[in-house]
């Protein structure tokens, strides 16, 4: 495989595990309403499992309230089920036709919990960048090894890995110190 396609491949790995943890950190509640929250929960119905997005409208008409509305009056009460079940801690009410959730302020213990959290899935996140580097860098390896490529040419590719993997690293920070300001905020 030519130099150019194991950096390439590197850099879509390595995109696609801080595009995961920023979909991650969306659904992590912070103190104002997001349909982000709730639209990833699975809910079980007509003996099958979807997720809320595929069921339901989900808005947030103010800071402070969710309203969900859901393509089925019928599935409601599954839909509450699915809500109460997730770790959010979220209280929905039911009218009949549509489900409100109001989001209570966080807790300053809840707040610290969640930024615990999203530490922990910032590291996760750059354990799989440097799973990626590895891989990277094992293929780059072998090439040189079958002689498909010079060794300074291993090396340079080694060295876009790293920077790469710098990159990429940058961007987690980023997003962990955006979402931690989100959270921390009153």
């Amino acid at each position: 495989m030519p130099m150019d396609d194991i950096l390439l491949d590197a850099e879509e790995k390595m995109e696609a595990a801080v595009r995961i943890l920023k979909d991650e950190f969306r659904g992590i509640r912070s103190g104002r309403a997001s349909p982000a929250l709730v639209d990833s929960l699975k809910v079980e119905c007509y003996g099958a499992t979807s997720s809320m997005k595929q069921l339901a409208t989900i808005g947030a008409p103010d800071p402070r309230t969710l309203v969900i509305r859901p393509y089925d009056r019928h599935i409601l009460g599954d839909m509450e089920k699915a809500i109460l079940k997730s770790d959010l801690g979220l209280t929905p009410s039911n009218d009949g036709k549509v489900i409100r959730i109001t989001i209570p302020p966080l807790s300053e213990e809840r707040r610290k919990q969640l930024i615990g959290r999203l530490k922990e899935m910032a590291e996760a996140s750059r354990v799989n960048l440097r799973s990626v580097r590895r891989d990277a860098n094992r293929q780059i390896e072998q090439e040189q090894k079958d002689g498909l490529i010079p060794e300074d040419e291993a090396f340079r590719g080694k060295d876009e890995v790293q920077k790469l993997i710098k990159t990429y690293e940058e961007q987690i920070a980023a997003a962990l110190e955006a979402k931690s300001r989100e959270v921390m905020e009153i």
